[in-house]
C-alpha cells in the first residue's frame, strides 16, 4: 500500500512538473525551460503548444507574461507572486507592478463541500452550530471561501471555510518550487545571489502560516486588543472572534456589514464626510505602524470597510506585519531627518537599519540623498506622501546594498495602498503632519529617564552578578591552566601596566557601586511619587538618575582612556 501511494504520489508530481513545462512554454520562456529539462527533451515538448497559443503570447510583455504564468499554474504561485511583490530589493521594478496585479479569485466551491469541512472541523451537525446557514458563499479565493451564518443566540456571523484538498495542492507544488530552485541554482549560478531556495523557504513559511485560521484569529485578537487598550482610539472597529466555532480550517467572526472605502459617490450620498474618513483611516493606519507595531500589512480597498457610524474597519487578517520597537524608533528618526533635510541624519538612520557598518561610497551617497531631500521639499506633485519617502529610500538602499529587515518591504507596499485609498477621499490630507506627533513619541520613549534608569539599573545588577561569578570562573581557569589543559605563553616585562590597571578596575568597581545605590535611590523616589514632582516624576528622583548619567558618561570615558593608556604603558616597557 505505502509502494502505491508513493508511485501514485511520483505520477502526480510528474504531470503538474510538466503541466509546469508547458505553460512556461506557452508564454515563450524556452529558455527557463532548457535549463529545467535536457535539451533533447525540448523540441519535443515544444510541439505540444499549438502555434496559434504561441502567437497570442507574443502580444504581452516579458512581466505581463510573468504574471499570466502565475494565474495559470494556480493559487500557490499565485501568492508566492503576491509575496514576492513586497521583494523590491531582488526584483525590477517593471515585475512587481505586474505582480501586484495578480488576482487571487475563483468560482466558489460546492456548499455541501462547505457543510463537509464545517462539520468535520467542529464536530457538530450545522443544524446544532448555527440557527440559520447561507449554502453559497458570498466571497471566495482560492484558499477559502465565507459563507453567511446566524449563531443560535443570534449574532450574525461570517463563517471562512477552507477550501479541502488547497493544503495538498500548495504542499505538492512547494515541492515542486524547491526542486525548480535547485536546478536553477545549479544551472545559472548567476541566480545563486538571490538564494531562489530561500525565497522558496521562506514563502512555505508564510503560506503555511496563512493555512492556519487559528493563527489568523490569535492576529485578530491582537489588533483588537491594541486598539480597546489605547483610549484614544474610539473610530476603529473590530470584528469579534467566536473562539468555540474556530479550529485550523474554520473562522467564525462578526459578520461586518459597511461600505467601501473606494465609494466615494456612495460615501457622500449616505452623508459621510469624505475627508473625515480619509483623516479617521489615516489615524488609524499610523497608529498601527508607529504606536503599537503590529499593523495591517494587506489593506486593499476590499479589506476596508466604513461602518455606519463612521467606524473604520479591517477585514482579513492573514497578512499581518510586525515592528520592532527599536524599528519604530528608526523609522520614526527617518522621517523627521527627511522633513528637516538633515542627509547625516538619514544615514545614520539607515546603517542602524541595516546594521551595516561601513558604505562603499559615501561620497555618492550622500550627494543622491541630498538631492532627494531637496527635491522633495519643493514638489507639490508627491508633498508629505510618507510612501514616497520610503519608495524614494527604498530604491537608494538596494543601490548601495543596504540590508534591511524585510518588514520594511512588506511596509511599503501597504502604506503605498493605503495612501492611495487616503488620497482618494481627500487629496490635500498630509500625512507627515498626522504621523508627526506618533514619531516624536517613539523616539520620546527612549528618553523617558525612568525607563532609561531602569535600564542603566539592569545593566549595572548584571555587572554586579558577574563580579559574584568572576572568582569561580578565574579558579576554573588556573585549575584547566595547572592540569595541562590550557597552555599560557607569559612574557613578563614589568608590573607596573598590570597595578595600573588594577587600580583603574578598583575604581571602576567603586563608581560602578556609588551608581547602584544613587540609582535605588532615585528609583524609589520616583516609584512612591516624592514631592516636589516634574511632569508627574519625582524631581528628587530625575535628578538622582541625571547625576548618575553624568558619573556613568565619566566612568565610561575613563575606561576609553584607560585602554589608550595602557597600551601606551605596555609600549614604554616594551
Amino acid at each position: 500500500m505505502a509502494l502505491f501511494d508513493s508511485l501514485r504520489q511520483r505520477y502526480r508530481s510528474f504531470v503538474r512538473f510538466n503541466r509546469i513545462l508547458r505553460i512556461f512554454v506557452r508564454y515563450g520562456f524556452e529558455d527557463i525551460v532548457s535549463y529545467l529539462i535536457e535539451t533533447r527533451r525540448f523540441p519535443l515538448l515544444r510541439k505540444l503548444i499549438p502555434r496559434a497559443t504561441r502567437r497570442n503570447a507574443r502580444k504581452y510583455t516579458k512581466y505581463e507574461k510573468m504574471r499570466l504564468v502565475c494565474e495559470e499554474l494556480g493559487p500557490t504561485f499565485i501568492k508566492f507572486g503576491q509575496i514576492l511583490s513586497n521583494r523590491s530589493d531582488l526584483l525590477p521594478p517593471e515585475l512587481i507592478i505586474q505582480l501586484e496585479k495578480l488576482q487571487d479569485s475563483v468560482p466558489p466551491q460546492a456548499g455541501a463541500i462547505s457543510r463537509q469541512v464545517i462539520e468535520t472541523e467542529l464536530k457538530k451537525p450545522l443544524e446544532e452550530l448555527f440557527a440559520w446557514y447561507e449554502t453559497e458563499a458570498f466571497a471566495s479565493a482560492s484558499m477559502a471561501q465565507v459563507h453567511r451564518a446566524t449563531l443560535k443566540t443570534g449574532e450574525k456571523v461570517a463563517v471562512k471555510v477552507q477550501r479541502p484538498e488547497i493544503r495538498a495542492i500548495i504542499t505538492e507544488d512547494i515541492k515542486i518550487m524547491y526542486m525548480l530552485a535547485g536546478i536553477l541554482e545549479r544551472r545559472i549560478p548567476s541566480l545563486k545571489s538571490f538564494d531562489p531556495q530561500g525565497l522558496v523557504r521562506n514563502f512555505e513559511e508564510s503560506i503555511l502560516k496563512e493555512l492556519d485560521f487559528i493563527r489568523e484569529s490569535v492576529s485578530i485578537q491582537r489588533f483588537s486588543r491594541n486598539i480597546t487598550d489605547d483610549p484614544h482610539d474610539n473610530t476603529t472597529h473590530v470584528p469579534k472572534v467566536y473562539r468555540e466555532y474556530t479550529t485550523g480550517k474554520v473562522l467564525t467572526m462578526e459578520f461586518i456589514s459597511g461600505l467601501k472605502v473606494t465609494d466615494s459617490k456612495i460615501l457622500e450620498s449616505n452623508g459621510y464626510n469624505r475627508k473625515e474618513v480619509a483623516q479617521r483611516l489615516a489615524l488609524t493606519y499610523i497608529k498601527q505602524v508607529f504606536e503599537y507595531g503590529f499593523f495591517h500589512a494587506d489593506p486593499h480597498p476590499g479589506n476596508i470597510l466604513v461602518l455606519p457610524n463612521g467606524h473604520i474597519c479591517f477585514l482579513d487578517f492573514g497578512m499581518m506585519g510586525s515592528i520592532l520597537p527599536r524599528d519604530i524608533e528608526i523609522l520614526g528618526n527617518l522621517f523627521l531627518a527627511v522633513k528637516s533635510k538633515d542627509v547625516k541624519k538619514i544615514i545614520k538612520t539607515l546603517l542602524q537599519m541595516s546594521d551595516t557598518t561601513s558604505i562603499r561610497d559615501m561620497r555618492s551617497l550622500e550627494y543622491e540623498l541630498n538631492e532627494f531631500v531637496c527635491n522633495y521639499s519643493v514638489s507639490s506633485i508627491h508633498e508629505n506622501e510618507m510612501s514616497t519617502v520610503l519608495l524614494e529610500l527604498k530604491d537608494i538602499i538596494v543601490r548601495y546594498d543596504l540590508k534591511v529587515p524585510p518588514h520594511f518591504y512588506l511596509l511599503i507596499r501597504s502604506m503605498v495602498t493605503i495612501e492611495g485609498l487616503i488620497r482618494n477621499l481627500d487629496p490635500d490630507i498630509d500625512m507627515l503632519e498626522i504621523a508627526r506627533p506618533y514619531l516624536l513619541s517613539s523616539i520620546a520613549k527612549k528618553l523617558n529617564p525612568f525607563k532609561l534608569g531602569m535600564k542603566v539599573l539592569n545593566g549595572l545588577y548584571e555587572i554586579a552578578n558577574y563580579m559574584e561569578e568572576f572568582p569561580g570562573d578565574l579558579k576554573n581557569a588556573i585549575r584547566k591552566i595547572n592540569t595541562g589543559k590550557v597552555n599560557v605563553n607569559l612574557n613578563h616585562q614589568g608590573v607596573d601596566p598590570l597595578v595600573h590597571t588594577l587600580n583603574r578596575i578598583t575604581k571602576q568597581i567603586a563608581s560602578a557601586l556609588i551608581m547602584i545605590a544613587m540609582i535605588g535611590g532615585s528609583t524609589l523616589f520616583i516609584i512612591h511619587r516624592i514631592t516636589p514632582l516634574w511632569f508627574g516624576y519625582s524631581s528628587f528622583g530625575i535628578i538622582g538618575i541625571i547625576f548618575t548619567a553624568i558619573i556613568g558618561y565619566g566612568m565610561i570615558s575613563n575606561i576609553s582612556r584607560g585602554d589608550h593608556d595602557d597600551r601606551n604603558v605596555w609600549k614604554k616597557e616594551r
